[in-house]
């Protein structure tokens, strides 16, 4: 299995950054936005977001977690059972700007389980997509992200994996071929 780094870690916090600034500039000081992470991975993603966001602005920002387990369309077509993780929103989304945050965008039946399960939550006023990778052109469904750290072009057979210092040891984004 071959496996490429497409975003070292030095990169990964520079897109980190940038994606920062980018929402900085949409969202201003965060007073009515959210950011809400996709269990599993993407609370990694928001967890970083929330640390550079913060000591920019010098504020807090509201951060949660959503688990999908029981909203996903292949929920009981699954060999093996789901476990579900914890979802944490402990503040109100209603008529608040939603940052919806993942870190991989690929079919797009995990972003359309985590609007169905905000949605459980309360009617936000607006809800955009941040993904760390995106990768084009495997789109089951018609979804599109806000913002985006890196765009990679993949083959059906590739895979991207985002790697994080506190579970697997170092930060980086590879690309390999599934076996």
């Amino acid at each position: 299995m071959e496996r490429q780094v497409i975003l070292n870690e030095k990169h990964l916090e520079l897109t980190l950054k940038r994606l920062s600034h980018e929402l900085i500039e949409s969202h201003n000081d965060f007073s009515q936005t959210v950011l809400v992470g996709l269990q599993p991975r993407g609370i990694h993603v928001v967890s970083r977001l929330k640390e550079t966001l913060e000591t920019i602005l010098k504020n807090p920002v509201l951060c949660g977690n959503l688990d999908v387990t029981f909203f996903r369309d292949d929920f009981r077509r699954r060999e093996r059972p789901l476990i579900p993780s914890i979802t944490n929103l402990d503040f109100s989304i209603e008529n608040k700007k939603v940052v919806l945050v993942d870190d991989v965008l690929y079919t797009g039946r995990t972003i359309r389980s985590g609007l169905d399960a905000l949605l459980t939550f309360g009617r936000p006023n607006k809800v955009e997509l941040l993904v760390l990778v995106d990768r084009r052109f495997q789109r089951d469904l018609p979804i599109q992200a806000d913002y985006v750290g890196k765009a990679v072009d993949t083959l059906i057979s590739e895979r991207v994996s985002v790697e994080w210092k506190e579970t697997e040891g170092a930060d980086k984004v590879v690309l390999f071929t599934k076996e």
